[in-house]
């Protein structure tokens, strides 16, 4: 993080100038990017751990630079994806609406510090791990009321266009007993 910390400075202030000059916000995901060794784009997110956002909105301290919270990402860091939400509350510009599921025999073979594929899987809300009544009570609490967006990333429904569609109206109908 402290090798790389310069460069995050001049790469994002004048971004998040750019944004304030254009009055629209710019809300990094909680997504470390290491899944695999050659992860798309060809790098890696800095922004991943409430330590680190700490520094980030401090010396980056504008209304225009926030946080897309995935919940999933804290899952398979094994990380609380709820504490951070009431601490971050002004910092909430987006949800991602995605789960992950544990394999934890998997894991038990690899270890935490495996890449995250061998022993995660990304799954449709309600699918996995998160514990989504308590997501959104906590949300609710830190007066979130943005967009939540569902990210279809579940292999089971990853092969056509076609098959992702059903995948969205399960995502809704178990959503809504969250959200309106």
């Amino acid at each position: 993080v402290d090798d790389n910390w310069p460069r995050f400075l001049e790469t994002w202030r004048p971004l998040v100038d750019f944004a304030a000059e254009h009055s629209v916000r710019i809300g990094i995901e909680n997504c470390p990017m290491s899944f695999t060794e050659d992860e798309w784009p060809g790098g890696k997110n800095l922004a991943t751990s409430p330590a680190i956002w700490r520094r980030m909105f401090e010396e980056i301290d504008s209304p225009h630079f926030g946080l897309n919270f995935d919940p999933s990402h804290f899952v398979w860091q094994h990380m609380d994806y709820v504490k951070p939400l009431g601490e971050f509350r002004n910092k909430l510009f987006h949800i991602h609406a995605k789960d992950a599921r544990i394999d934890q025999d998997q894991l038990d073979q690899v270890g935490s510090l495996a890449y995250p594929n061998l022993y995660h899987t990304p799954k449709l809300p309600g699918l996995g791990d998160v514990d989504w009544g308590r997501f959104f009570s906590a949300l609710t609490d830190a007066g979130y009321d943005g967009p939540v967006c569902v990210e279809v990333e579940d292999r089971a429904y990853e092969g056509s266009l076609e098959a992702r569609k059903p995948s969205l109206i399960q995502s809704i109908n178990f959503l809504r007993n969250y959200i309106a």
